[in-house]
């Protein structure tokens, strides 16, 4: 087991990782004023061990497991209920389950009260590598992702392997989107992910590479917390793309959208000789590992046209962070209509099998 730390102005991150993690840090959480956070399918599986390490009587707000319940409607409904359970400035909220109920549980906590504590148990994959981490926290609006949050960061995350077990394969697909993106921006991680490409869903494999994307993560953080300098947004690989295509698509987790926005976005950057067609071909060898086969759209214009609302842009451009060589990224800025043909041709390309 080891801890990993997030040490920004605002508030010091430790992040708990390992086999054990959650049966020697949650039941601290127990000496506290306490409100639990989780969702339907959470609570399925894990509602005794939230019941014996944090009591019976624990506070439980449940959302319905999915994507639509990152709303204004589920967070009015969790700030009305800590309000009536008489939670105090003192609270901890415990975000128990995947990305979505740490994005709203975490939004939460931010506004109640003008912020409480956060702690976040995450229980999925790509929860546990990517979104549970650094403190960015929202909820979608008018059909834009994320597009209403802020900056908190947890005072402690919870990131322990024993909740993978009872992830279908599809959700274990979902994090090693975000995995393959963290090998598209650290070497250590690219070599690890090809060293284990024939067994990437191995749980040994898994709590291994779950360490070095939090530790990747961790580091940028720490050096951009709020998103200033452009390091934080190195993170947003193969995000733009993908973010549009979930918004219009709807039919794949967040994770897979974000593996294929990460191919539609390589073929932008080798097309533009920012990446070298042997890298590139070594990273769509390690998308494909994860997806099989990358989606062809007919009409992909629909859904390029919703990447101008992602909070990259600073113009009438659209912001890309894509793979420059092994553990370096670049972004690029391209117009609505340039970005447009270079989808349509990569989709071309796709369904002619190229």
């Amino acid at each position: 087991m080891k801890d990993i730390i997030i040490d920004t102005p605002a508030q010091k991150s430790v992040i708990h990782c390992g086999e054990g993690a959650f049966e020697k840090y949650a039941p601290g959480l127990a000496l506290r004023q306490v409100f639990v956070v989780t969702d339907s399918n959470v609570f399925a599986w894990y509602r005794h061990d939230i019941w014996r390490v944090l009591g019976g009587d624990v506070p439980i707000y449940i959302i319905p497991a999915g994507e639509p319940s990152k709303s204004i409607r589920y967070l009015t409904a969790i700030l009305r209920e800590m309000l009536s359970h008489g939670m105090k400035r003192t609270c901890t909220v415990v975000a128990f389950g995947g990305g979505v109920v740490g994005d709203l549980a975490g939004l939460a906590a931010s506004l109640f009260m003008r912020g409480v504590r956060l702690v976040q148990i995450p229980t999925t994959l790509l929860a546990q590598v990517d979104s549970s981490v650094g403190g960015k926290t929202a909820i979608d609006f008018e059909g834009v992702k994320n597009v209403i949050g802020t900056f908190y960061q947890p005072e402690e995350v919870i990131v322990d392997p024993r909740f993978l077990s009872t992830l279908p394969d599809r959700e274990i697909r979902c994090g090693l989107g975000e995995i393959v993106k963290y090998g598209a921006l650290n070497s250590r991680i690219y070599e690890l992910l090809l060293q284990n490409k024939a067994d990437l869903k191995s749980t040994a494999f898994l709590e291994e590479i779950t360490y070095h994307c939090i530790k990747h993560k961790a580091d940028v953080v720490t050096e951009d917390e709020y998103d200033l300098n452009g390091v934080r947004k190195t993170l947003n690989l193969g995000h733009t793309t993908g973010h549009a295509l979930e918004l219009c698509y709807r039919k794949k987790s967040h994770g897979e959208y974000v593996l294929i926005g990460a191919y539609y976005e390589l073929y932008i950057a080798e097309k533009l000789n920012i990446c070298g067609k042997n890298y590139a071909d070594s990273l769509r060898e390690l998308i494909t590992a994860v997806i099989k086969k990358v989606p062809v759209y007919e009409d992909v214009a629909t859904a390029a046209k919703l990447a101008k609302f992602d909070k990259k842009n600073t113009d009438a451009n659209v912001s890309l962070i894509v793979p420059q060589s092994e553990g370096k990224s670049a972004e690029i800025k391209l117009s609505l209509e340039e970005y447009i043909k270079l989808l349509e041709e990569c989709s071309a390309d796709l369904k002619e099998g190229k």
